[in-house]
């Protein structure tokens, strides 16, 4: 619940209105039920226990990278569903991406998370509750949230817009706007919707080719709405919420990665100031298809920076442990 809700919940309840705040505050901390919420009167927790239900995701696999910290982990929700997150390490603090779905209905080829398709939508508290649970038994403070992992964020707008409420309020987990990024593979009407909202998030694009040949050869979305009115979506975005968008792109080899796709893409994002994330490629087995040589990763980037298209290189993290998303929510289904 938003604050506002949990105060006429408990209004409904005779309650008084500050103990919203209390009891709010309980629901941002890794508590697994109301008696631990020890601030509050016993009848009120008696109160709560018959009126709501608590839960709390379980951790059915944890992995630490050897190589960088990296933490990975499988939860498994009240209903048996699974979803991944990640919690990762930079020099500006600690970043966890978490999931918005069990599982994923948009069918990119080489994507993990969508193999079996979706199961059903997280709610709000799901979502959170990643983030909360993270930072408790990983130790590490959150300060920046990526909804990049399993599942399409737009295609679970209203939970997911419920959820980025929630850890931005001052009373819960307080994580800014500006340090939360979303991912999409581009539905344009959501696009629009959440450009409404005016929210000072990230928001990256899945773009993964210039052209509507190739995008919808890997991304099944671009079937429905192609490369350009995904743009001009982007455009509008930025010019109603001043926030410059990132784009990624996930170097397949043979399939997007040549010179012609570079200059294309060049030219597509050409003074629109947007900064291109180069992905290389994680292997899912089941795709078939591979990663980019290093060759054609140096002649794509010299092609973009030639033409002023500001490109970075995503450093790959917990490569020993399977960090991208899906990977292990894949392995427990196999088993």
């Amino acid at each position: 619940m938003l604050p506002a809700q949990l105060a006429a919940a408990l209004k409904d309840l005779g309650e008084p209105a500050y103990r919203a705040k209390q009891v709010f505050k309980w629901l941002s901390a890794p508590v697994g039920g109301f008696d631990e919420m020890t601030n509050l009167p016993r009848a009120l927790r008696e109160k709560l226990k018959e009126s709501f239900t608590l839960y709390a995701p379980t951790v059915e696999q944890k992995r630490v990278s050897a190589l960088d910290g990296t933490v990975k982990y499988l939860w498994r929700l009240r209903d048996g569903g699974h979803v991944e997150s990640v919690v990762m390490r930079y020099e500006y603090g600690n970043t966890v991406c978490v999931s918005s779905e069990v599982g994923c209905p948009m069918g990119c080829a080489f994507c993990a998370s969508t193999i079996g398709g979706k199961v059903r939508n997280l709610a709000a508290s799901e979502i959170l509750d990643q983030v909360i649970y993270s930072q408790a038994d990983s130790g590490l403070k959150i300060s920046n949230i990526v909804l990049m992992g399993i599942g399409e964020p737009l295609d679970n707008f209203d939970n997911v817009v419920r959820f980025l409420r929630l850890v931005n309020d001052p009373d819960g987990m307080n994580i800014g706007m500006r340090h939360i990024s979303l991912s999409t593979c581009g539905i344009v009407e959501k696009i629009d919707k959440l450009a409404r909202l005016g929210l000072q998030l990230t928001l990256s694009v899945s773009l993964h080719a210039p052209d509507d040949e190739t995008r919808s050869k890997i991304m099944p979305v671009n079937r429905a709405c192609g490369v350009d009115p995904l743009l001009s979506a982007c455009g509008r975005y930025f010019e109603r919420t001043g926030r410059r968008i990132s784009f990624e792109y996930a170097m397949i080899r043979d399939v997007n990665d040549t010179p012609r796709h570079a200059r294309l893409l060049a030219e597509k994002l050409a003074g629109t100031g947007a900064h291109v994330n180069l992905i290389p490629l994680n292997e899912v087995p089941e795709s078939g298809l591979r990663p980019s040589t290093p060759e054609a990763m140096r002649s794509f980037i010299g092609i973009l920076e030639r033409n002023n298209i500001n490109v970075t290189v995503r450093r790959r993290l917990g490569p020993d442990i399977e960090a991208s998303c899906g990977q292990l929510r894949r392995e427990r289904e196999k088993k």
